[in-house]
């Protein structure tokens, strides 16, 4: 998956001209900061330079699991044209929205953010492509202190949730939640603590009456132990300019996010997947062998050659698709 073009040439013209050794300092200071420092709720990038920054290094992957995340969800609805607004909620520079317009192509968005340096450079990102610029509006927003003040048919957070503290984040999601009419998609880091947010947000709305669309086939308890986690990947191209700053050599990296998406509407969750392939296929001669979960259990499964269609479609799957047969 690639960043669209626009997009990706304006990353690049944002940075034109800065010193390539300043750069890569403050990708490793920011990188460092995210892992040490989310969930605590604090501001962890403020200059403009640091968001400029943050972009060229993290946009790639967040709309690569977004757009995932997205098009998982999508595939699911009976008719995907009626998401007509959406709230991107904690928006840094943009990322989702991004994957939004990829996926649902809108007729409004509204990105909420803090940082007033994440929403200059979002915008400014923005106006590179009219279309979304034209349909997009940026709104200063503190998760734990402001209000919508209104509702939108997709609310969504991406890599959000767990930087706040897990003290403000059962009030932030009841937010998110009232203020989606049709759906809410969450997506968080594929990690342990990643996944952990996103069981939390599971057991709260399916308690607020919330309906399950996806990942997951069924409404019970996680079945995956404390140890374990439920996590997805996607394989994001990577520019010259994110090499350099990544200090990386391969042309890709691999995203691992967890995600999560709901209804208000209990009929979507008729058409949610039969069960959910949790781990990589393990693809041999005349055999497939998948990791499932499904409505009554997580169980591994060897699909032979024999097995006709079935056989087709696991040749085909990969970490996170769902499978029917």
């Amino acid at each position: 998956m690639e960043l669209p073009l626009q997009l990706r040439t304006a990353i690049e013209d944002s940075l034109s001209g800065e010193k390539p050794e300043v750069l890569k300092k403050l990708s490793r200071q920011m990188t460092e900061r995210y892992k040490n420092e989310s969930g605590h709720g604090k501001v962890l990038v403020s200059e403009d330079l640091e968001a400029r920054v943050y972009a060229a290094v993290r946009m790639p992957a967040t709309f690569g699991a977004v757009c995932d995340a997205l098009s998982y969800t999508e595939e699911l609805l009976p008719d995907p044209s009626q998401i007509r607004s959406v709230f991107d909620v904690g928006a840094g520079s943009g990322s989702a929205s991004w994957a939004v317009e990829e996926i649902f192509s809108p007729d409004k968005i509204v990105c909420y953010e803090r940082e007033a340096s994440m929403r200059d450079v979002g915008a400014s990102l923005m106006r590179e492509e009219a279309t979304l610029s034209a349909k997009t509006e940026w709104r200063a927003f503190d998760l734990e202190k402001d209000d919508f003040g209104g509702s939108s048919d997709l609310v969504m957070t991406s890599y959000v949730l767990n930087e706040l503290s897990s003290g403000a984040r059962e009030a932030v999601l009841r937010k998110l939640w009232d203020a989606a009419d049709k759906l809410l998609v969450i997506v968080e880091p594929g990690t342990k603590e990643g996944f952990a947010v996103v069981r939390e947000v599971r057991q709260k709305v399916l308690a607020w009456g919330g309906h399950l669309l996806a990942p997951c086939p069924h409404d019970a308890p996680c079945r995956l132990s404390s140890d374990d986690w439920c996590h997805f990947s996607c394989r994001v191209a990577r520019s010259k300019l994110h090499k350099q700053l990544k200090d990386a050599d391969v042309p890709y990296e691999d995203e691992k996010y967890s995600y999560i998406a709901f209804s208000k509407d209990p009929a979507l969750a008729v058409s949610r997947a039969k069960a959910r392939v949790l781990r990589h296929p393990v693809i041999t001669k005349g055999q497939v062998e998948l990791t499932l979960c499904t409505k009554d259990s997580n169980l591994s499964t060897v699909i032979r050659k024999r097995d006709g269609s079935a056989f087709k479609e696991a040749r085909k799957c990969k970490m996170g698709d769902r499978f029917e047969s």
